[in-house]
């Protein structure tokens, strides 16, 4: 007889681990695949020393903190996770699901799909010079800011992660130079406020040319918006945030129908295929505003429409006091 997990998460982001661990507090057998080798999703792959600013009740934390907070208290819970298992096909059974990974199957009752917006590599600058000096003078995303102390840095991006690691470098850089090629960020306004203050020099409207090895710095070559007009620019290193590109093909071929934003779900979070649900940057509806805490209050309503059409008799407590009781606290 084959032994059916009650739910399974795929994906261990920050959305998936909170799903992971509110399912456990109903005490649903819960499983989380994540194709990494470690949990955390894009912000521990991407981003675990940058600083975050809209997680509720905290006024900022690094990427990091945020995912060793979430693993601690989803062990406390004991949800089973699964690390380097990457879900290629999922195939309906006459209880619910087969999921089949490269390390082979298991069988679950409902799937919550919270795989963010799915495969990612980073939008790269489209210059030749710019591939042999990736990774010593050239970055995409910053795991350790340590070479980044007492350097002249130049950031290139308009939207809020160029905005945040200007604000976080700024406390650590000799200088820290944030290239735009418009006046305009797009960034939260609050943040935008906050780089003149900080120190950090603005080259708007401006784009970058060319790159070139300098004396052991890096000198770029800055093109004005619809003029003529070019500056250099000398820096020790320059962080790239253009944000990245996201494949979902993956997702497609297990038969979920999608737009151009995502999964497509209901008020349920229920998908196209009967108790698989979405959370988090995986799903999509209208009004969608795309932001960890979004996800958080996706996760429990994806749970308890799971639970309900596993157990519809069961009456499923709703809030972390009636849940907790069922565990010994720390």
């Amino acid at each position: 007889m084959k032994n059916y997990y009650d739910i399974t998460i795929i994906g261990g982001g920050p959305v998936g681990l909170f799903a992971a661990t509110y399912a456990r507090m109903h005490l649903a057998q819960t499983q989380v695949i994540e194709s990494l080798d470690q949990s955390g999703g894009q912000v521990s792959a991407l981003f675990p020393a940058k600083e975050i600013y809209d997680i509720p009740g905290f006024t900022r934390l690094t990427g990091q903190e945020l995912i060793d907070n979430l693993t601690r208290q989803a062990q406390h819970y004991g949800p089973e996770i699964k690390l380097n298992q990457t879900v290629q096909e999922i195939i309906t059974t006459d209880q619910g699901y087969e999921v089949v990974t490269n390390q082979g199957s298991s069988f679950t009752k409902t799937i919550i799909v919270a795989t963010g917006a799915g495969a990612f590599q980073p939008r790269k600058l489209r210059l030749p010079e710019a591939g042999p000096l990736e990774g010593t003078k050239v970055f995409y995303f910053v795991k350790d800011q340590t070479p980044f102390i007492d350097q002249d840095i130049a950031i290139a991006g308009g939207g809020d992660s160029a905005v945040d690691w200007a604000l976080h470098l700024a406390e650590v850089a000799h200088s820290v130079t944030l290239i735009h090629r418009r006046d305009q960020f797009r960034a939260l306004e609050s943040s935008v406020a906050k780089l003149e203050p900080a120190g950090v020099k603005l080259a708007t409207p401006y784009t970058i040319r060319a790159l070139a090895d300098h004396n052991e710095k890096l000198k770029l070559t800055l093109k004005k918006a619809r003029s003529t007009t070019s500056e250099e620019l000398v820096v020790d290193k320059l962080l790239v945030n253009y944000g990245f590109v996201s494949n979902n093909n993956m997702v497609r071929s297990w038969g979920l129908d999608t737009d151009k934003r995502g999964i497509t779900v209901d008020r349920t979070m229920m998908t196209s295929r009967p108790n698989i649900f979405a959370i988090g940057d995986a799903a999509s509806y209208p009004g969608k505003t795309p932001l960890i805490a979004t996800g958080w209050g996706e996760a429990p309503i994806a749970i308890n429409a799971a639970l309900n059409a596993i157990y519809p008799d069961r009456n499923q407590a709703l809030h972390s006091t009636q849940l907790i009781k069922n565990f010994v606290k720390d």
